[in-house]
């Protein structure tokens, strides 16, 4: 997402009358809470034992952060990001010694930004990390760009794209090779989905079928809420003075995932131009247009989180289209209208939600 972290999603847990086959006791429901990948993650789940996964959890998003996160000096990730132009994936010490095994993580994160990157002909692509560390919203460093330097960026975009990176393997070695030093990788737009649906895979291993997981806006839902049946999940309104609690609408997730990118709350204003985080893997430069937010429906969150940077990346027409051809994805997408009113518009997969709930396109 696409960084996620700063918006989407108001969780609440409100009836909407669709019950599935076994309806969970009502104080049977657990909540977690605690913090990972820079933001917070909150869980509720119902469970007849009353068991407490809140140490497996928190092992488990260990793991994952120690192969994807940029912000950890000796992960997986941040190896493969210093200059060596080959790098081994068969071993990680520090996955090994937090009980994780080689780096799956990593590799789950770099398949599908494969897949995400075909797809989307390539804007949504990972290796704009040079250009994310520039425009100051990477893992170096914050800083505000006041003067732009369109020969650094010309400089900087020789490293990006993903067809530059090769991955081989044989019996004993997982290589990927850069065809440049300077190339690096970055997997927060889809890393918290993935999260998502690691923590929901490690409860439904353990025979838990109601729950919700959320990490920084990030949800993913199975069987029903607390309150009896589905799970709704609120869509903030994409507007800079708009806090956590203002709600453009509330859709019902039933054994679904939602995922939203937007670029109204992650940027910084110099000059009166604004520069957001979602960078351009075209041009190099913040993209610009009229598309505010958009929210991905799937049946994994790592997909919709992708899919969601992927479409801001693309802008409303073109995103919109893509959805609307993509098996398994559906797409709302709320954009700024000649008149300077918020416009909706959504995939036809999603028609009979939204007008169910009175809203219009």
């Amino acid at each position: 997402m696409c960084r996620s972290l700063f918006y989407t999603f108001l969780l609440a847990l409100l009836f909407l009358g669709c019950s599935s086959e076994e309806q969970p006791a009502p104080g049977s429901y657990i909540k977690l809470a605690g913090e990972t990948m820079g933001t917070t993650y909150h869980i509720t789940y119902s469970d007849s034992r009353q068991r407490n996964f809140q140490q497996a959890v928190d092992s488990l998003l260990r793991v994952i952060n120690l192969e994807v996160s940029t912000y950890i000096e000796q992960s997986t990730i941040s190896r493969f990001n210093q200059p060596d132009s080959l790098f081994n994936l068969a071993y990680n010490p520090l996955t090994q010694q937090a009980g994780g095994y080689g780096n799956h993580h990593f590799l789950a994160n770099y398949f599908k930004a494969r897949e995400v990157y075909d797809a989307s002909k390539g804007y949504f692509d990972p290796t704009i990390m040079p250009l994310v560390n520039y425009w100051g919203f990477g893992y170096t460093p914050k800083k505000v760009v006041e003067a732009i330097d369109s020969t650094a960026i010309d400089s900087l975009m020789h490293f990006v794209g993903f067809d530059k990176i090769t991955l081989t393997a044989n019996r004993q070695d997982s290589l990927l090779v850069k065809a440049a030093p300077g190339i690096q990788l970055d997997f927060s737009a889809l890393a918290k989905g993935y999260g998502v649906d690691e923590v929901a895979r490690l409860l439904a291993a353990q025979g838990i079928r109601h729950y919700m997981v959320e990490i920084g806006g990030e949800v993913t839902a199975r069987g029903d809420s607390p309150r009896g049946g589905d799970w709704k999940i609120g869509i903030n309104v994409p507007r800079e003075d708009a806090s956590m609690q203002d709600i453009q609408t509330a859709v019902p997730l039933h054994d679904q995932a939602l995922a939203t990118s937007g670029n109204y709350r992650n940027f910084y204003e110099v000059n009166g131009a604004k520069y957001s985080h979602t960078i351009s893997p075209f041009t190099g430069f913040p993209e610009r247009s009229t598309l505010l937010s958009a929210s991905v429906f799937a049946s994994d969150c790592m997909t919709a989180d992708a899919y969601a940077t992927a479409f801001m990346a693309m802008g409303l027409e073109k995103a919109f289209a893509l959805a609307s051809k993509l098996p398994g994805i559906e797409g709302y997408f709320l954009y700024n209208q000649e008149d300077g009113t918020l416009g909706v518009r959504y995939t036809e997969g999603l028609r009979p939600l939204f007008e169910k709930e009175g809203e219009k396109q």
